[in-house]
């Protein structure tokens, strides 16, 4: 329960910042937002996986995505800016950050991963617990979502071809990202971008809406 309830919290704060925000700029940096609590069954899978034992407070720490949320923005900026705005709160502590957006993993994922330490107010007092929230932007979730169900259908075992145009398409969704903020910036600042008319890859994103459209 701990951790619906950290999830809840977090939630709440996020409303919040949102709400403050549109008001106070007439802008709502934040799109959408999910949260889940990872599945019993789910759990002891990555507790074999990483060949921990049973106890409950050795779980708890060494695994910290058993509560999750995850925001999308429209714009790279908007990320950090949401990470900033959530992390200032004195009563959030930052475990760990990891910045998939300014350094990718090999295959092309980006994203902001915090692991947040949150007090939980119950019947015994305040307890701390951990939540994992990723901040990523629309082009980077469709590209994960995507590399998700590829790699669900391959069971793991994905065609290097495929692997390949998933690189690719990474590559893809990291210019649309790019040319939506110049685009964005443009409009804001009513100041044409000398980059604004940087080059795109058609021929990944054909690939791209191919792929996609083999998960329909």
């Amino acid at each position: 329960m701990q951790h619906r309830f950290v999830i809840d919290e977090l939630l709440t704060k996020i409303s919040i910042l949102r709400e403050e925000s549109f008001h106070t700029h007439s802008y709502n940096p934040i799109e959408h937002i999910t949260s889940r609590v990872k599945s019993p069954q789910s759990l002891l899978e990555k507790v074999n996986r990483r060949q921990l034992p049973l106890d409950v407070a050795t779980i708890r720490s060494k695994i910290t995505d058993i509560a999750g949320i995850r925001i999308t923005c429209s714009f790279i900026a908007d990320t950090y800016h949401v990470l900033d705005m959530l992390t200032s709160q004195n009563d959030v502590r930052i475990v760990e950050i990891k910045d998939y957006i300014a350094n990718p993993k090999p295959n092309g994922y980006k994203s902001l991963h915090a692991i947040l330490e949150v007090p939980v107010f119950l019947n015994g007092g305040p307890t701390p617990v951990i939540c994992e929230v990723q901040i990523r932007t629309i082009a980077m979730d469709f590209w994960a979502s995507l590399e998700h169900k590829i790699h669900y259908k391959f069971s793991g075992e994905v065609p290097e071809r495929l692997i390949e145009e998933l690189t690719q398409t990474a590559e893809v969704a990291s210019q649309l990202d790019r040319r939506m903020e110049q685009l964005h910036a443009e409009v804001h600042d009513s100041e044409p971008s000398s980059t604004a008319g940087e080059d795109f890859d058609e021929e990944a994103m054909r690939i791209l809406w191919e792929l996609s459209s083999r998960q329909e």
